[in-house]
């Protein structure tokens, strides 16, 4: 027999469990999508203790969608060893040209990630930081339901070694940074400089090159670092995305190595 309220004390016990857990973290990444997800699988897999923030319902980002709805994606030669890594299926369609089912892919990146070691906790939204000593420190956070409504709600906070800036074009950490915290980011110009006209091969050549530390404590991941510091966006190749998680994921390892 199932009783309500035991249904409802499984849910709150469970959650409260969860969340208790990670208020203290090695690596806090804000945002769902698939250079989030590399991150987190390939931290989560090196043993640090890592959780996903993504103020939406669902997991993946713009993955999802395809190309125009067109649910289907496209990788290039050398990120292709990442969805093998994963174990989503592609084809190849011409020579250096990959292509995947988007809901596949998207759901089985996240599946991976959280059965490696990541936690996600989705409908949360990163409404502001912590600075100590001009240095990130954590994360300031609410229901993405509150920030909707506008509801005047007061935030809880986490505590987090590092923070991955994921959040795809509106670069949502940096730009908090960059708003509200007399400091420059490490960029030409100080702040977020914002992503320039559609570009494919220059945007997956320069995703990779701007994934690095933009602001004490804070690095950037996928899109996010193309936005943060000026360069072009990719369309629906999702290659640069994949590579820039694993190698933010690898470069904040080792400064979590160096920490100790």
């Amino acid at each position: 027999m199932l009783e309500e309220v035991t249904i409802t004390k499984a849910i709150i016990h469970r959650y409260m469990e969860k969340l208790d857990n990670h208020l203290e973290l090695d690596v806090a990444i804000v945002g769902g999508g698939p250079a989030g997800l590399v991150a987190g699988k390939k931290l989560a897999e090196a043993g640090h203790k890592v959780a996903m923030f993504e103020r939406k319902l669902s997991i993946g980002g713009g993955m999802w969608g395809g190309g125009m709805m067109f649910n289907e994606i496209v990788v290039q030669e050398e990120a292709k060893r990442i969805l093998d890594e994963f174990q989503v299926p592609c084809r190849e369609f011409e020579p250096g040209y990959y292509t995947a089912d988007s809901v596949l892919c998207a759901s089985t990146l996240c599946s991976v990630a959280t059965k490696t070691g990541l936690t996600i906790f989705n409908l949360v939204s990163m409404e502001d930081v912590m600075i100590r000593h001009n240095r990130v420190m954590g994360l300031v956070l609410n229901w993405s339901s509150v920030e909707m409504a506008g509801l005047h709600v007061d935030p809880l906070t986490i505590k987090a070694k590092w923070v991955i800036d994921a959040t795809g074009h509106a670069a949502e950490v940096l730009n908090v940074i960059a708003r509200k915290v007399d400091a420059e980011l490490n960029t030409a110009s100080g702040k977020v400089m914002g992503e320039r006209s559609l570009w494919a091969e220059q945007a997956e050549n320069h995703t990779l090159d701007n994934t690095k530390e933009a602001f004490p404590g804070v690095y950037t991941a996928g899109m996010c670092a193309n936005a943060v510091f000026g360069s072009y966006r990719m369309g629906p190749v999702f290659g640069g995305m994949l590579l820039s998680g694993e190698k933010a994921a690898a470069e904040v390892g080792e400064r979590l190595k160096q920490d100790k």
